[in-house]
């Protein structure tokens, strides 16, 4: 039985273990002349590798390096603490630790080692991470002792206990000696380091309000803490699920900086898309005998740059605008509320799962002057990116002269001119054109405003885009984004003006919407 209604586009992301079925799934749609050709599975052969690229980890460090960014802390160019859940042989792990030649990594574990460095050498531990990661498969065994700090140690979790040195123990913050080793990595979780960095498998830190049995990862009982408990600065999730979404929202609300893993690790899943994309006009070329198989490779291999770059601005945008959302507080929680119930009688959100409260238990933070945590945020930011693609679909954008020309920009440079025409007949030239307009209209407008307009204003969410369109060119925001972008400023003064120009270009929007009535063409 199947449930959902026909797709052509089904597309299938291959991770680090399974990677060589993206050749055998790419060769079965060859074989059954597949309108997609290679481009079914991403990362294969003649595709973007994610490890090699790092960009899961890049689009994740870009994530973490907003939460010290305004905490006023370049961590590329000050030294910084960090512990993590994986090793070195990890695509995530691996990469991140490698991002920063001013990362102190003190502690981390994977599943079979603890690796404890008290007073880490940032230059020599930088140089023994990358040997490792360089080889062909590591574990934290594989580390140069005599590259450790005094103090430090790598120990199987398999033995009973673990003889902790004065430095270790320091530096973990554990008193006791002798540890069992359950009890030293739950330590770990709970130090107070600048950046607890998640690139392992498993789910290290629930809500005090959950069991072990809520988490369903019996694994790593021994091992979890509460989200209450964690005394990080910020939590990087280069990993799925390290942290449960309670949990995520418990360490918010004292204090700690963190998104959702779907928001830091988005990097992986949108560069499978891009590739995806960027392949389907190739393949038109190859079929019409315009581009060899060989010279599409090689374009793929010389754009692999531009689109990591295309990739990351897309984290760092999103992020940012979570800040800006953010920036709110109090004032702007009514207004997400309401999103959150629009969502909801939409069938888009379901408040259980997402883990959101009830109106009258989110309305009450207000009274305590408190709004939405990240978390949260990221939810709300996500769906209304969901509610507004789906709109802008309907507005067939890539057939507004104006907008057209935005459809080249979604692919690299090297391959607009040349491949004018295939870009222009891409069969998903609509939906890649939505996309990028709703993640523009949310990320620079905040996750309420659409919504909050077809309340205002009684105006469809396809209207509402087609006024945000308006407006851009009126005013000519992507001028005015640019200089808040580049002027130098304090970070949360640069946040403050995004809010203000979200606010005010919200107003505008409003008097478009007025103006034209019942119009909904961007033209």
């Amino acid at each position: 039985v199947r449930i959902d209604g026909d797709d052509p586009y089904l597309v299938v992301a291959a991770d680090k273990g399974t990677a060589t079925f993206s050749d055998v799934a790419n060769g079965i749609a060859l074989e059954y002349g597949f309108w997609l050709g290679d481009a079914f599975a991403s990362g294969g052969s003649v595709g973007y590798d994610h490890k090699k690229m790092g960009i899961t980890a890049r689009g994740a460090w870009e994530c973490v390096k907003r939460h010290f960014r305004e905490l006023a802390i370049d961590i590329q160019a000050q030294d910084f603490t960090c512990v993590g859940v994986g090793d070195m042989s990890g695509d995530v792990f691996g990469n991140g630790m490698l991002l920063s030649k001013h990362t102190h990594l003190l502690a981390a574990f994977n599943h079979m080692h603890v690796f404890i460095d008290p007073d880490p050498d940032p230059a020599a531990s930088h140089a023994e991470r990358q040997r490792l990661f360089d080889l062909p498969r590591s574990s934290w065994d594989d580390y140069d002792r005599s590259k450790l700090s005094t103090g430090g140690g790598i120990f199987p979790r398999t033995q009973k206990s673990i003889e902790l040195s004065a430095a270790a123990r320091k530096a973990i913050g554990v008193a006791t000696p002798t540890v069992d080793p359950a009890t030293l990595m739950n330590a770990i979780l709970k130090g107070p380091f600048d950046l607890l960095w998640f690139g392992g498998i498993g789910t290290y830190v629930k809500s005090s309000e959950q069991s072990n049995s809520d988490v369903g990862d019996p694994a790593n009982d021994a091992i979890r803490v509460d989200g209450a408990d964690v005394r990080a600065r910020a939590i990087g999730e280069g990993a799925n699920l390290g942290v449960t979404q309670a949990g995520r929202i418990e360490f918010a609300e004292k204090g700690g900086r963190i998104n959702t893993d779907f928001i830091d690790n988005s990097a992986g899943v949108d560069c499978s898309d891009k590739e995806v994309n960027i392949k389907i006009p190739f393949n038109r070329e190859m079929q019409e005998g315009r581009l060899s198989f060989e010279k599409r490779n090689a374009l793929l291999a010389k754009m692999t740059d531009e689109v990591a770059e295309m990739v990351l601005e897309d984290n760092r945008l999103q992020t940012l605008a979570l800040s800006v959302a953010e920036s709110g507080g109090a004032r702007a929680l009514p207004g997400y509320v309401r999103t959150i119930e629009l969502l909801e009688l939409s069938g888009r959100l379901d408040r259980k799962v997402e883990g959101l409260e009830t109106s009258e238990e989110l309305l009450r933070r207000g009274q305590e002057n408190r709004g939405l945590t990240r978390p949260e945020l990221a939810v709300v930011l996500s769906m209304s990116k969901l509610a507004l693609q789906d709109a802008a679909e309907d507005l067939k954008l890539a057939e507004d002269r104006i907008v057209e020309r935005e459809l080249y920009e979604a692919f690299p440079k090297p391959m607009r001119k040349p491949h004018e025409a295939a870009i222009r007949a891409h069969r998903l030239r609509n939906e890649i054109l939505a996309t990028r307009v709703a993640n523009r209209l949310v990320n620079r407008l905040g996750p309420s405003a659409a919504l909050d307009l077809t309340e205002e204003e009684g105006a469809s969410l396809a209207q509402v885009i087609s006024a945000f369109l308006v407006a851009e060119r009126l005013l000519d925001l992507p001028k005015l984004w640019a200089e808040i972008e580049e002027t130098a400023l304090p970070e949360m003064v640069r946040v403050e003006l995004f809010a203000i120009a979200g606010s005010s270009v919200r107003s505008h929007l409003s008097d478009i919407l007025r103006a034209v009535g019942g119009e909904s063409s961007p033209s």
